[in-house]
């Protein structure tokens, strides 16, 4: 998979890029500092999961975390994209769990080493279909949620974000440049917590998007 659904058109993914410790509930949950800039890193395409496959675990990990998370597809990209006009750029919101394979993302932090191994395997960007941007008039004001089993596990409020989305889009094509078909993890709310096999999760978003997947 190597593209999203946006309405009826295929959208080729270009980056994925998320934002990390974007919610300070979950920065103190995993006793982590509260950034002074965005915090980011990056999945290959070749992580990204629609609702046609299950979730498959990791096999070097045994402690596969859910994060839960609003998800923005980049539709003009753009380099120094003003704050004012950051919002512009968006195609489409969708909800999406970037999973993190959270023993083996603790030995990278001892080590000093890359996240990638930890938050790039197959199936670790798990995305809904997209919500025309249109349809949203302040993401800022979207809730989302996630359900593990029939109990809710994460409940998302983007307005709690410690980077905004414009904020988040106006650093990326500052710092990266960003580029038609971007998306972007905005950031999970606490909550997180070990994925078992059998487990079936259900996201929604504010009533615009929703998802269901099953762990094998």
């Amino acid at each position: 998979m190597s593209s999203v659904k946006l309405g009826l058109h295929a959208i080729r993914v270009g980056n994925i890029f998320c934002i990390g410790r974007n919610y300070a509930a979950h920065a103190a949950e995993l006793g982590n500092r509260v950034e002074t800039e965005p915090l980011v890193f990056l999945k290959p395409t070749s992580a990204l999961l629609d609702e046609s496959e299950p979730i498959r675990l990791s096999d070097y990990s045994r402690d596969v975390h859910h994060e839960c998370e609003l998800v923005a597809l980049i539709g003009k990209g753009g380099n120094d994209i003003p704050l004012a006009r950051a919002l512009s750029h968006v195609a489409g919101y969708g909800v999406g769990l970037d999973l993190t394979a959270r023993d083996v993302q603790a030995g990278a932090k001892r080590n000093g080493h890359p996240w990638t191994k930890a938050k790039g395997f197959r199936g670790a960007a798990c995305v809904s279909a997209l919500a025309p941007a249109a349809s949203v008039a302040d993401p800022q004001r979207l809730t989302f949620e996630l359900r593990v089993n029939g109990q809710l596990r994460q409940q998302g409020d983007a307005g709690l974000m410690l980077f905004s989305l414009a904020d988040q889009i106006s650093y990326l094509s500052r710092i990266y440049g960003l580029s038609d078909g971007d998306l972007i993890f905005t950031g999970t709310p606490e909550g997180v917590a070990r994925l078992a096999s059998g487990d079936r999760l259900d996201l929604s978003l504010h009533g615009l998007a929703a998802a269901h997947w099953e762990v094998a």
